[in-house]
């Protein structure tokens, strides 16, 4: 049977898997190599069911937690870019910190993953201006914008209101990214830049 190295690539990605999910059924810890593998294998394998991308990326950050993992590991884990076959096509899913807290449980085991101890969620960017704009994406191919990119400057095939985006940038956490589709059209929620703070 012909492989190709993309083909290879996805069954290397689940044997790491499975060996990281026979190590958590042992209660063994994993490192970050099978720890990356085994939220990898889950995302593409969701994506391959045809959830949409958002979800995804929720679920990517529910799939270990910080206690199942060597110490260590969630730091070398920070930022998880990879790239999934949909049923539209291959798209990158942007995952950021995706080992959860300590007392969390791994997605589907059917537990809480809420425990009493668990910090509150922080709200991205609290207090400052925000506003929402609608963007077409009139390119032939997907165009990414990261999240300290002042909007207005944008690729000039992302149709939107420029005037009302100068000086503001996408509200998602730093060193993230948002994608639009070809031909796609979306809301998106921007915040202003630190020097630009108190514009209306």
């Amino acid at each position: 049977m012909h492989l190709t190295p993309h083909e290879q690539a996805r069954l290397l990605v689940a044997t790491a898997a499975d060996l990281a999910r026979r190590r958590l059924a042992r209660g063994a810890r994993l490192g970050a190599t099978e720890a990356g593998a085994l939220i990898t294998d889950e995302v593409q394998e969701w994506a391959w069911d045809g959830l949409p991308l958002s979800e995804v990326v929720r679920r990517a950050g529910s799939v270990l937690r910080a206690d199942q993992v060597l110490p260590g590991v969630p730091a070398k884990l920070h930022h998880l870019q990879i790239d999934a076959l949909f049923p539209s096509g291959t798209l990158l899913v942007d995952v950021i910190d995706p080992v959860g807290q300590p007392g969390e449980k791994l997605a589907g085991s059917g537990e809480s993953t809420v425990t009493a101890d668990r910090p509150e969620m922080i709200e991205l960017n609290a207090g400052r201006p925000k506003r929402e704009v609608t963007v077409t994406n009139r390119a032939d191919r997907t165009v990414r914008v990261t999240s300290h990119v002042d909007f207005a400057s944008v690729n000039p095939l992302l149709d939107h209101d420029r005037t009302t985006t100068s000086g503001w940038r996408p509200d998602i956490p730093a060193g993230s990214s948002i994608s639009f589709q070809p031909g796609e059209t979306r809301t998106v929620t921007l915040v202003a830049m630190a020097a630009t703070r108190k514009r209306a």
